[in-house]
């Protein structure tokens, strides 16, 4: 959808280039989960570093020279840390960020030492894997995902990751919580396979190849609206509804119109969605009538 919009806003025709620019997004989608993924890394060593720092000071205290390890030996971490497979990924994408920013590391850091959360695990006197575990889900949730200081500085690295954060931090969530002990950690992928990769081309490229089209199915379903008066952004997502049901014969019908009506809600007017619901499901019940919808599998209506 913002690809479309993006198209439109610029004047350019060049389809190629537009699919490359929608690619392009979702590898920086990838690129974000990686780099929100490191930060926890970084966290760890940056503790390290604090510790040997103390540790080695002229006038270092008791404290000092024995402290606590809890945080920088917690089981998800050190996982994380020696994580081969993740460093890879990280050296082949030239991921560095926070070697190179280390001072919102250090920011984070800080309001991560001063939680409660961090407080009641730093002194619970308890060793096991699941307290680990249950700490950063925690911990990830409720002190880092929502840290404005990294978020102020993912969204001055590139602006485009603003709408992608809440995603990527679900994921890392969901994949930090379903962990098990003597069990590596599961990287995504950023496609689930081929298929989804060639699905989004697919569906950008044949919304934008029959917009002319796409518009005729619902200009006269809106008779107390001219085409001119409906927010730009509800007529991409009503073509780009109507192209599903009409070219994507293996997507469910109600499927289609969920997914449309919480992009509505998230990207365009407060009434968009009930007014995109409303064209939706009269179209629907015009294509069943006259057989127009072409779905294949069960359930598929």
């Amino acid at each position: 959808m913002q690809s479309i919009y993006a198209m439109h806003q610029s004047g350019h025709d060049s389809l190629e280039k537009q699919e490359k620019f929608l690619l392009s997004s979702l590898e920086n989608v990838y690129e974000l989960y990686l780099v929100i993924l490191s930060s926890l890394i970084e966290l760890r060593k940056k503790e390290l570093d604090f510790l040997e720092l103390s540790k080695n000071k002229h006038l270092a205290t008791a404290q000092d020279k024995n402290p606590n390890l809890k945080f920088v030996d917690n089981a998800v971490l050190v996982l994380l840390s020696e994580d081969n497979k993740l460093e890879q990924l990280l050296e082949d994408r030239k991921i560095s960020n926070w070697q190179r920013n280390d001072d919102t590391i250090l920011l984070l850091l800080q309001d991560i030492k001063q939680s409660d959360i961090y407080l009641n695990y730093m002194n619970s006197g308890k060793k096991s894997f699941e307290e680990d575990r249950d700490f950063l889900v925690e911990l990830f949730s409720e002190v880092i995902a929502p840290n404005d200081k990294l978020y102020d500085y993912l969204e001055d690295y590139k602006l485009t990751w603003v709408d992608d954060i809440p995603l990527v931090n679900t994921e890392i969530a969901k994949q930090l919580k379903q962990l098990e002990e003597d069990k590596f950690f599961r990287i995504s992928k950023l496609y689930k396979d081929t298929e989804d990769k060639e699905f989004a081309v697919a569906i950008f490229r044949k919304t934008v190849l029959n917009e002319a089209t796409l518009e005729k199915e619902f200009i006269d379903k809106t008779p107390n609206w001219e085409v001119e008066r409906i927010a730009e952004l509800d007529t991409i997502i009503l073509k780009m509804a109507i192209c599903e049901f009409l070219k994507f014969p293996s997507i469910p019908v109600k499927v289609t119109i969920n997914e449309y009506l919480e992009i509505a809600k998230e990207y365009s007017t407060p009434k968009s969605s009930i007014f995109i619901n409303g064209i939706l499901d009269h179209l629907v019940k015009e294509y069943q009538n006259n057989n127009k919808l072409q779905k294949v599998g069960r359930g598929l209506l």
